[in-house]
């Protein structure tokens, strides 16, 4: 349930109209009518109440509801209605962009807090105001090692466990130039510690995901330590709605942190429009590419929000900036800090708990199907892979006929997992869609 106001908001007007509760505002009705007991149906939560609304609706309508189990990179999750509703307030729709400070005071405001929910999750010290999505912050991520290095380092070690798609956009960045990637062709079912033998001082860069694009979770502690004494960077693509678990970036000391903020209240929406995020620690907010919106008092003492540090890239460094990246998702930036704002604290940690309690039920359930296996035995949060007893694609086309989205065929990613099917289960997905899933898999041998 959500409430507009603070205990010190409903103090404040008690005391303004000379009362001490609520209670009191209806003592002129008399007692005995005052509160009756109603027939009413138990309460449901938004989400409850919109599934029960949807089910209606399919009585109604050819289409059916299709439970969906598909992720590698986009999840879907409940969005409270409140988020497209402030979207479309027509404060956010202007001409004017956040160079012109003094007629875009929401629009900076709002930027400025998107920057502090993202450091309040990383637990880093810097976050710019969003790219356009995870792929994009990760090559930008890259770029910036560069820029701190000055160039003189000329080697990157990526996980071989980072997004397929995100390792592809590195590579396209740096296609022209001398920069040496190593490590994104290793085994991938070891784990990160293989990594450590390839870091050198030649090393400007140490990259994994977190969780990895196989849903598997580590400690990366030795990792960033072995980067550190090396004298490289140490970064990380998060999941963020992971982090309503999981430690935060800055317990492994990492120096950048990126990923896709698609969790944070954004619609799957056939790929796009997405959000990228990007934080850092202060001492290399100089490097750090995109918009970046500081506060500030003006003459007369009275808080503001400005535009700060933009002027480094490249309308003056031109060449010698660290992106070409001038402009940001401010919209979608938006729709996070609304989520976020929404959810709170331990309304965050709960949707998180939900996405690992729900995936495990759903692993475990699996895992008692005759020919399919768990693909690892890593500890993972709310995706897993899973060994199938005939190809992914076979397994998935089989789920759509019964009327259900299967996961990720990553046999897309490699030959060599053809018969491996990705799983996301979040906490949109019922016990009974996740039995009905159990169900049909039990027919598939």
């Amino acid at each position: 349930m959500f409430h507009p106001h603070t205990e010190k908001d409903k103090k404040e007007m008690f005391e303004s109209i000379g009362i001490d509760s609520i209670e009191q505002l209806f003592d002129y009705i008399p007692e005995e009518i005052r509160f009756p007991k109603l027939d009413l149906a138990p309460t449901h939560t938004e989400m409850e109440a919109l599934n029960r609304l949807r089910a209606l609706q399919c009585k109604n309508e050819k289409g059916v509801r299709m439970p969906s189990f598909l992720g590698a990179g986009a999840y879907q999750h409940f969005i409270p209605s409140a988020v497209d509703t402030i979207l479309s307030r027509s404060e956010f729709y202007s001409a004017y962009t956040p160079y012109q400070p003094e007629i875009s005071q929401g629009t900076l405001q709002a930027m400025f807090e998107y920057q502090t929910h993202i450091i309040n999750l990383t637990g880093m010290e810097v976050s710019n105001a969003s790219h356009y999505d995870g792929a994009t912050a990760s090559a930008e991520a890259i770029n910036m090692g560069q820029t701190i290095f000055r160039k003189k380092k000329k080697k990157v070690v990526l996980s071989p466990a980072i997004h397929p798609h995100y390792l592809e956009t590195i590579h396209t960045y740096n296609a022209p130039s001398d920069l040496e990637i190593v490590g994104f062709d290793t085994d991938v079912e070891n784990g990160p510690d293989d990594l450590i033998n390839l870091i050198d001082e030649e090393t400007s860069v140490a990259m994994v995901q977190y969780p990895d694009f196989y849903g598997r979770v580590y400690d990366y502690t030795e990792l960033s330590k072995a980067a550190h004494e090396a004298g490289a960077l140490f970064v990380m693509i998060i999941n963020p709605m992971a982090l309503g678990l999981l430690k935060p970036p800055s317990y492994f000391d990492a120096d950048i942190v990126c990923g896709e903020g698609q969790p944070l209240g954004i619609p799957v929406s056939y790929g796009g429009p997405y959000l990228g995020i990007l934080a850092t620690k202060q001492k290399y907010v100089r490097s750090i590419a995109g918009r970046l919106v500081g506060e500030t008092v003006d003459a007369e003492g009275t808080r503001g929000y400005v535009l700060t540090l933009s002027t480094r890239e490249q309308h003056i460094r031109r060449e010698r900036s660290s992106s070409n990246i001038c402009s940001n998702q401010g919209l979608m930036a938006l729709a996070a800090t609304v989520y976020l704002t929404l959810l709170g604290k331990e309304g965050f940690k709960e949707v998180a708990n939900l996405c690992y309690q729900n995936a495990h039920y759903a692993a475990s359930e699996i895992e008692k199907v005759d020919g399919f296996k768990m693909w690892s035995d890593e500890i993972f949060f709310s995706e897993f892979a899973v060994k199938c007893p005939i190809s992914a694609k076979k397994v998935n086309q089989i789920l759509l006929d019964k009327g259900i989205v299967g996961g990720f065929d990553l046999g897309i990613v490699s030959k060599d997992m053809e018969n491996c099917l990705l799983i996301a289960v979040t906490e949109l997905s019922k016990k009974e869609d996740i039995d009905k899933l159990v169900g049909i898999l039990r027919e598939v041998k």
